[in-house]
């Protein structure tokens, strides 16, 4: 649940004129979805690994322990309390939003079963790889669903709508957003590690790098 895309490279040009692809709303629909869940399983495999999960996992995984609810119980739980975070700093959800919580809220136990019958318990090797491989598609996947333009997640709604309140730059808010979830998921009993802290330092480069022409082409309305 990273925010933000950086531009995407410029229109080819022939002759007089750019060409500027746009996308039409089943190719945004495929893509919004096919991203989150991507972004879904890539959070499963970080998890699985055990090696430290994303901030905002940790929370969740923290949360899961003290109330014994599922996962998937718990990510919208509390992706509806941090909508709810939206009100006063006057942000307004997108269909991308909603699917944001909803997709990921039912695909990620299912994920997460998955993994657990193909690699029921992995090697020192394996956990690693599952980590590596988690952070570097949880990146391609955030572009993606990002790209599409149909709203933000809502974790990355509460820390754009803090930057356009407080006026503070986005790395101060994200840090101290995260800060304060890393800290009350590792209270809770969530997962912290070594990838938890390359996540952080890798998502941005990756998600600039994923965000290829065909993933958020110029030109796009939404």
């Amino acid at each position: 649940m990273t925010e933000q895309i950086a531009a995407a490279e410029p229109p080819r040009t022939t002759g007089r004129r750019a060409v500027t692809p746009s996308f039409g709303p089943v190719r945004r629909a495929t893509q919004l979805v096919l991203g989150l869940l991507l972004f879904t399983f890539s959070m499963a495999m970080i998890i699985h690994s055990g090696q430290g999960n994303n901030p905002w996992d940790v929370l969740h995984e923290g949360v899961v322990r003290v109330t014994g609810l599922s996962f998937g119980w718990v990510v919208l739980l509390v992706s509806a309390a941090v909508l709810t975070c939206w009100i006063p700093l006057r942000q307004k959800p997108g269909a991308g939003t909603i699917a944001n919580a909803v997709i990921i809220s039912l695909a990620i136990d299912p994920s997460l079963a998955l993994l657990d019958r193909l690699a029921p318990d992995p090697g020192p090797l394996a956990a690693v790889a599952l980590a590596l491989t988690g952070i570097v598609l949880n990146g391609v996947a955030t572009a993606a669903y990002i790209g599409v333009r149909l709203g933000p997640g809502t974790r990355d709604g509460l820390m754009t709508g803090l930057v356009a309140r407080t006026g503070w730059p986005v790395w101060r808010i994200r840090t101290g957003i995260e800060a304060v979830v890393v800290i009350t998921g590792i209270l809770l009993g969530g997962t912290f590690g070594w990838s938890t802290v390359l996540f952080v330092l890798a998502i941005g480069p990756v998600v600039q790098w994923s965000s290829w022409k065909w993933l958020a082409p110029r030109g796009l309305v939404g």
